[in-house]
């Protein structure tokens, strides 16, 4: 079996740039980032998710997210479910807001001192959710600002450790995104080799003229990482 990287939450923050929640969103979940729980936390590009990107995609398959939507709509949470899974938690900010007695940002653009509280706010339940999530204690959280120079950069799905299998594939070297993951899901779960391979296909882009040669390649390579199994190719 695979060595898995350290489990992080993903967190799909609202991309509306025309609502107030939506800066309070992007605002939120930078502080918890880079500040509240950089070391368990990546983010997801909601365009990119959309757009299709591999990674993105894959991460929020196999791993958890939290899913933190400006209104109702709900774009970064239905997206998620669409294309991966179902967010483990999802955070409708008026909603939030509502609940905690919080007034909403009057602008998109700037905060006030009312948007500020409002951002903390939300900034600390996502990070409870994200304890939650992983089963740990509530880290402390340090109330001292993070200055430009020694800042915590927040860390992009792309670069969080989603592992790759290296295969060679008509003759040269392929990384497939996911693949021990795959394997390893697609063993628990008693799927047919068809359906790895199908399950490859959603988070790797396979050119047509060469889906022959890459369903070779995975499904050998499935039959070496599950030896004690009979799979026909």
């Amino acid at each position: 079996m695979p060595i898995l990287p350290k489990k992080k939450v993903g967190l799909i923050s609202c991309s509306g740039e025309e609502l107030p929640a939506g800066t309070l969103s992007r605002m939120a979940t930078l502080r918890v980032l880079e500040q509240l729980r950089p070391n368990d936390t990546v983010t997801l590009c909601l365009p990119l998710f959309l757009a299709g990107d591999d990674k993105e995609r894959a991460f929020a398959k196999f791993y958890s997210t939290i899913a933190i939507d400006g209104c109702d709509k709900q774009c970064a949470a239905r997206a998620t479910e669409k294309y991966s899974a179902k967010p483990t938690t999802s955070i409708i900010i008026p909603e939030f807001l509502a609940e905690q007695d919080l007034a909403a940002p009057k602008t998109r653009r700037q905060m006030d001192a009312a948007g500020e509280s409002a951002a903390d706010a939300l900034a600390a339940e996502i990070a409870r959710n994200v304890d939650e999530i992983l089963g740990v204690k509530p880290a402390a959280v340090v109330d001292t600002p993070i200055t430009e120079s020694e800042g915590v950069t927040a860390t992009c799905s792309c670069g969080s450790g989603i592992p790759v299998m290296r295969l060679d594939i008509a003759g040269k070297g392929v990384e497939v995104v996911a693949l021990p993951l795959i394997f390893e899901e697609s063993h628990k779960d008693g799927k047919s080799p068809e359906q790895v391979f199908d399950a490859v296909k959603v988070y790797n882009v396979i050119p047509i003229e060469l889906e022959s040669a890459y369903r070779e390649a995975i499904l050998r390579a499935y039959a070496e990482f599950v030896p004690s199994e009979k799979h026909v190719e």
